[in-house]
């Protein structure tokens, strides 16, 4: 069964926010009380954060689908709906997050660094907040924003300060074993390791881990064997070993041709792993004629720049000195690296020129207005209710999307598109008058008025006699 995935599809869903409440408060006494409808509540985020706990994206191979929870409906009485709960994720350290193009979104290094992989839905705003001077008792309420989905790749490239490289069946994992506490597998076939091992190595006071990845094969910057999979795990590393099998049984191998194999490999892969330091390893020396190979090739590796060490992970020969140089290394890069300073927060506020949106005409004669507010403003507008539509047309009317319109040489009739193609909103347009789905009325007209009202229409009564009884009185001339 598989124990360690590296490479996952996350289908991350967001919350929907929750719908405003249209309410208008009674109570005894009271018949005009005024609206109280409270506002929805936000939908949850999905946020991915870094668990040092955490080694592999397992996981998610198994559940890909995560969803947070949405935001409750507003109701009466001015109560908001509660907000959707956050769903949090956590990640391996060193996890890259990729769309399905191959971008990067976001590399998650070090405890505690979050994503947020699905922005949750905005909640609708009742009809007690959308009161105004003008709009004293609004009949309708704001919808919910949909909680945005979005599919992501989480790609695991291992955080450690050494990588031991080799071909299969080199050593490398019986070497990391006897250097640190890891128990990785060990076997007398190639590609005994599939998946990476980490180990953490004490030398005086310098503490650093290594990592030993599936051995390297020619062609493996193509994806022969593991190769994509092994050279992943190595991009983070400063340090790079170089395990060599002075053993080998194969007649057409040794130690000189495997180092030029794998470092061409390296080259070809880039991501700058040619300019690491590196450390050769000549391992098996307690095997005969290991010694021998070790002590014939070892002046060749030296002419070359490279430090050659000699070690036997049975014997546990040569490990003590390995250890040391390999910590002076990592000390040296990590000198190198630069401070880190604290993230300073970057406000980057719109052109005061910024409409917001653009007008668009395709090829079809379709005007296509593409912007986050006004695209936000159809989602949130319940097309079944005309009050509702006329604060739309107002909305759109304050922003400017009518001028520009007819900036654009829109006529009475013309089709405008608000939003994406595949999910927009398309209407006639009318300059005086607003359209959704369909014509619906005219902007800001609220029907429940034309209603009649038996209070109103008594004190009319009233005033229209009064007035007929007073023009009467003065029209009467006595004789």
């Amino acid at each position: 069964m598989t124990t360690f995935v590296d490479r996952v599809e996350l289908h991350a869903a967001a919350g929907n926010g929750g719908h405003g409440c249209a309410s208008v408060h009674r109570e005894k006494f009271k018949p005009l009380g005024g609206p109280d409808g409270g506002n929805g509540g936000r939908g949850g985020d999905v946020i991915l954060v870094v668990d040092q706990d955490v080694t592999t994206l397992l996981d998610y191979h198994h559940s890909p689908h995560r969803k947070a929870t949405n935001g409750q409906p507003g109701a009466g009485d001015n109560r908001s709906g509660k907000d959707g709960q956050d769903l949090v994720l956590p990640v391996p350290d060193g996890t890259v997050v990729l769309d399905k193009e191959g971008n990067v979104l976001a590399d998650l290094v070090g405890q505690g660094t979050t994503f947020v992989a699905g922005q949750g839905g905005r909640g609708g705003l009742g009809n007690a907040a959308l009161a105004s001077a003008r709009r004293k008792a609004p009949g309708f309420a704001l919808l919910g924003v949909p909680g945005e989905e979005r599919d992501v790749v989480l790609e695991l490239k291992t955080v450690a300060d050494v990588a031991l490289v080799g071909y299969p069946s080199a050593g490398k994992s019986s070497l990391i074993s006897v250097l640190s506490a890891a128990k990785p597998k060990i076997a007398d076939y190639p590609f005994t390791t599939l998946v990476p091992n980490l180990g953490v190595v004490t030398a005086g006071s310098t503490v650093y881990t290594v990592a030993d990845v599936p051995g390297l094969i020619p062609g493996a910057s193509q994806g022969r064997g593991l190769g994509l999979e092994f050279l992943r795990h190595v991009e983070r590393c400063s340090v790079l070993v170089h395990v060599l099998d002075t053993a080998t049984l194969e007649s057409d191998r040794d130690p000189v041709s495997d180092l030029d194999v794998i470092e061409a490999e390296l080259r070809e892969y880039g991501a700058g792993l040619e300019k690491r330091p590196r450390i050769v390893v000549l391992n098996k020396i307690d095997v005969p004629d290991g010694q021998d190979l070790a002590d014939l090739v070892r002046p060749d590796l030296e002419e070359r720049g490279y430090r050659v060490f000699e070690v036997s992970a049975v014997a546990h020969k040569g490990l003590k000195e390995l250890s040391f140089a390999l910590a002076e290394l990592v000390g040296t890069a990590r000198a190198a690296k630069p401070k880190e300073e604290a993230t300073r927060i970057v406000i980057r506020p719109k052109a005061v020129d910024d409409s917001g949106f653009t007008v668009t005409r395709e090829d079809d004669g379709v005007f296509r207005v593409r912007g986050e507010k006004p695209e936000r403003w159809i989602r949130q507008t319940d097309f079944n209710n005309d009050e509702a539509v006329g604060y739309l047309a107002d909305r759109l009317n304050r922003l400017g999307v009518e001028d520009e319109l007819m900036k654009a040489g829109a006529r009475s009739g013309d089709g405008v598109a608000i939003g994406p193609e595949e999910n927009a909103v398309v209407f006639d347009w009318e300059p005086t008058m607003m359209a959704g789905a369909e014509m619906l009325g005219r902007r800001g007209e609220d029907h429940r008025l034309e209603a009649p009202r038996p209070a109103a229409q008594r004190r009319r009564d009233r005033e229209a006699e009064r007035d007929e009884s007073q023009k009467a009185y003065d029209d009467f001339e006595p004789f």
